[in-house]
């Protein structure tokens, strides 16, 4: 489904909108570069369970604050590159910028991050270590016209959205696509990967001073919100599928969370798809862009940007986040190691649910897992990583995995 349009196009035809999706989700050839999106809840270091407002964030982050925090910013880059942005709860995100070698991005964000890690610390501001606040309730920090719109929108669905929005933090790996006879298998394989991963590295048992009973009650959240814009773009039963026509047919058919206009009202009816935009059903047609801006209001597992942004791992304590990054990277190096992963998860593809509630405790994915770390660990080596890094990472899973088996964080 190739297309020409460029940025900014009104869209006329379904066949148009179809090829842009496709022409801007999976770009393909070797697999070089790297990233990461490391988020946190932030606290009060005294007193976890105080509120922190956006002045205080905002004078914490200085030059480095994002726009959403204060319009005047100019959003300066940390010393290594990377960018601040803050999500409606106020959590904290670092996202890098690419890198050719995993050693390099390892570095650079370890850089970026002690220097945060800093500015807030200067505040008497900790960042948390757990993929869901554990000290307080949903509490709204930041309010955009975005977040207005999707406040609206999950509320008709129940109390996940607000969950999800205010009290969760994740870590999103990006990995380039692949090369066009290999895109396909890394798309299947990083989805299939996703259950005994997040049940391995689940951090979010508390919230709000209680116990969930939920080994990640961040992606339980995920879970309970619009299903349409955040189930998986692949199934096990999808597998064969061609990914670039599968999230073509995702992406159209999810409802509209917004729409960009002037003012500071940007909701829409419910349930009308994108699909149904280019149908007639808003006064005025979609263009390129609001397109472009839909797709970023999709929050499956996996999501295609281009590369592949993984985003099913919770938020990791400290600088334990190169452990999951390095797995899945070591699992996707090369196409023996990939196809012997994702066979061993064979058993456990789609359960999803299991993952989030139950974790490594479900015997299944206890075993996917095992099998996973035995194939990255001998893979690690592969990866760019320094021999002292994959070391840490060794020692990282191993406490991981034996606390998970016995339904710790």
């Amino acid at each position: 489904m190739p297309s020409d349009l460029d940025s900014g196009t009104i869209l006329r035809a379904m066949e148009d909108a179809e090829g842009y999706v496709a022409k801007i989700c999976f770009k393909t050839g070797p697999p070089t570069l790297s990233g990461v999106e490391l988020e946190w809840t932030v606290h009060d270091a005294a007193v976890p369970s105080r509120p922190v407002d956006p002045a205080r964030l905002r004078t914490a982050l200085g030059p480095y604050a994002p726009t959403t925090l204060d319009p005047d910013s100019l959003g300066q880059p940390l010393p290594h590159s990377g960018t601040v942005s803050v999500e409606p709860g106020g959590q904290v995100e670092l996202s890098t910028a690419p890198r050719h070698l995993l050693g390099e991005l390892h570095e650079s964000a370890t850089s970026d991050l002690a220097h945060l890690t800093d500015l807030l610390g200067a505040a008497g501001l900790v960042r948390g270590d757990a993929g869901i606040d554990p000290h307080r309730p949903p509490t709204p920090v930041v309010d955009t016209p975005r977040y207005h719109a999707m406040r609206c929108a999950f509320d008709r669905l129940g109390a996940a959205g607000r969950t999800m929005m205010y009290s969760t933090a994740g870590l999103q790996v990006c990995l380039d696509a692949g090369t066009v006879d290999r895109f396909a298998d890394r798309w299947a394989a990083a989805h299939a990967f996703g259950p005994p991963l997040l049940a391995l590295f689940a951090t979010a048992r508390r919230h709000a001073g209680r116990d969930t009973g939920w080994a990640s009650a961040r992606m339980a959240a995920w879970q309970f919100i619009d299903p349409a814009r955040t189930r998986p773009a692949w199934s096990p039963t999808s597998g064969s599928a061609d990914p670039t026509d599968a999230w073509v047919r995702y992406a159209l058919a999810a409802p509209l969370l917004c729409v960009r206009r002037d003012g500071g009202d940007w909701t829409v009816p419910p349930g009308i798809t994108f699909r149904d935009w280019l149908a007639g059903a808003l006064p005025r047609p979609p263009t390129t862009d609001d397109l472009e801006y839909h797709l970023s209001t999709l929050f499956p597992p996996v999501r295609p940007r281009g590369y592949l942004e993984i985003r099913y791992l919770d938020a990791q304590p400290g600088g334990e986040w190169i452990a999951p990054v390095g797995v899945l990277a070591a699992l996707l190096d090369d196409d023996r190691t990939r196809d012997a992963a994702r066979a061993a998860c064979e058993p456990v593809a789609g359960r999803w649910a299991e993952a989030a509630r139950r974790g490594l405790r479900d015997p299944l994915l206890a075993g996917a897992a095992d099998t996973l770390l035995d194939l990255a660990l001998r893979s690690l080596d592969r990866t760019g990583l320094s021999p002292a890094t994959c070391e840490e990472i060794t020692r990282i899973v191993a406490r991981r995995f034996a606390a998970a088996r016995k339904g710790s964080t």
